[in-house]
């Protein structure tokens, strides 16, 4: 009698150690399977990010092109006048100048 409990305990021991066994398998199934989730999710998530950054720099790039045309216009309109100004001055300087002398 005592070694038919010893025997069912020596039994329950190894089933216990089975059970334990399949449990931790099945814990390392789905820590497995979140990671590999969780690790597409922030794929996903980064290739999104790197997305809109392109956007955002393309809509940059476009909005910097369109102020430099329109600084470098501006400034050769201000060229332009400070030119006329200078010519315009040049010649009166030069009448002064002739009217002074001659």
């Amino acid at each position: 009698m005592a070694s038919e409990a010893v025997r069912k305990i020596l039994e329950a021991e190894a089933l216990s150690d089975k059970k334990n066994a399949e449990v931790r398998k099945k814990r390392d199934e789905i820590i497995e399977a979140a990671s590999g989730s969780s690790s597409l999710a922030i794929q996903k998530r980064l290739s999104e990010a790197h997305s809109e950054i392109a956007r955002l720099k393309a809509d940059y790039d476009k909005s910097l092109n369109d102020y430099e045309k329109q600084a470098e216009s501006e400034c050769e309109k201000n060229i332009n006048s400070i030119r006329q100004k200078a010519e315009k001055n040049m010649s009166s300087a030069v009448d002064e100048i002739i009217s002074r002398f001659f």
